[in-house]
């Protein structure tokens, strides 16, 4: 009967001894803390956009007719000049004919006016007459020439041709879409700014500066090349508070397309922002806040406000100060009154940490 007395009393003794060594691990665990920093920074603000071709412009049909050649195809790149479409020529070449034998006709009468007018058989009011009968006649045959010349459509500036409209053999009339025409050797990228933004823009970059935004496409890649901010519009959207600005890139590659779509990045400069890690932070609600050590080493839960957002950091605009000390870690271990042992780390060792954690 005593073996089993001594064995069980052996145990309470261990129990009670391993856990005051549990509580006292628990008491000497440290945590470390830092002050927020108050600096210099910057950050990129995403808008999403719209790209647009350069130039780009429809391709109707100047004249009425049937449609008897397809010269290029859908997709293709073709130079400024390039003949694209021809419409069937018949009715305007026998029009620039038919222009011809009258103009031959009217210059004869008019040499024979003039000849009688040398002669003084007839007035000067019927050589006038028959100079003008030639001026017109040789109008016309202009006129009919330019109808003729229309039958033939020609690339305004080189450019990559689009989906057609009309097929080889369509009865095509005066101004019918036939394709489109792009020029995306450099591209327009509109996007939409909210007023509070614009107006800061406008405060802080000079007029004689240009601003140079970044693209991401729409597959999260950034485009190769640097864009800057060109123009804005004139006028706000009364129904979603924005203006449009307009940023132009090169596109020596041909990648950007028109119609497609991205984000904008375009940098911003805080003064004296006040930061401090996203890690650093929790959220109940909707609302943010972090553990503050006051001097006493009690934890105090405090409510922030966030400006702007960084990678890994927060910009505070209310709710803490520079002085205070910010739990870093553990803010799932510790709770509101609780005393706790703490010592201070730097924010840019805290950045480093995680620009190495991220790269992995």
């Amino acid at each position: 009967m005593k073996i089993p007395i001594l064995l069980g009393s052996l145990m309470c003794v261990i129990f009670c001894i391993g856990c005051d060594s549990h509580s006292l691990h628990q008491e000497t665990v440290a945590y470390p803390v830092i002050y927020p920093a108050r600096q210099d920074t910057s950050f990129f603000k995403e808008y999403v956009c719209q790209i647009h071709s350069f130039q780009h412009i429809e391709v109707r049909a100047l004249e009425k007719g049937y449609l008897e050649n397809i010269y290029v195809d859908e997709g293709q790149l073709v130079q400024k000049g390039q003949v694209l479409f021809k419409i069937m020529p018949l009715v305007y070449q026998a029009e620039v004919q038919k222009a011809e034998a009258e103009l031959k006709f009217v210059e004869v009468e008019y040499l024979n006016t003039q000849q009688l007018a040398e002669k003084n058989i007839v007035s000067p009011n019927e050589l006038a007459l028959a100079k003008a009968k030639l001026e017109k006649a040789k109008a016309e045959l202009a006129l009919a020439r330019t109808h003729l010349s229309f039958t033939e459509i020609r690339a305004p500036f080189s450019g990559i041709v689009g989906r057609f409209h009309a097929r080889l053999g369509s009865l095509l009339d005066e101004g019918e879409l036939l394709t489109t025409l792009s020029d995306n050797s450099k591209v327009w990228v509109y996007f939409n700014v909210p007023e509070v933004e614009y107006l800061d823009f406008v405060t802080n970059y000079k007029k004689d500066s240009l601003l140079k935004v970044k693209l991401q496409m729409a597959n999260r890649k950034m485009f190769d090349y640097d864009g800057v901010v060109e123009t804005i519009e004139a006028d706000f959207d009364n129904e979603t508070g924005n203006i449009a600005f307009r940023a132009t890139f090169p596109n020596p590659k041909g990648i950007l397309r028109h119609g497609e779509t991205g984000n904008i990045l375009m940098p911003v400069s805080l003064k004296k922002a006040l930061l401090i890690p996203q890690k650093a932070t929790f959220e109940i609600l909707g609302k943010h806040y972090v553990f503050v050590v006051d001097k006493d080493d009690v934890v105090h839960m405090r409510e922030i406000s966030i400006s702007n957002e960084l990678p890994h950091l927060f910009v505070v605009s209310k709710g803490i100060t520079e002085e205070d000390r910010i739990l870093l870690e553990g803010l799932r271990k510790v709770k509101k009154g609780d005393k706790v042992m703490h010592y201070t780390v730097r924010l840019p060792e805290i950045l480093q940490e995680l620009r190495q954690l991220h790269a992995e």
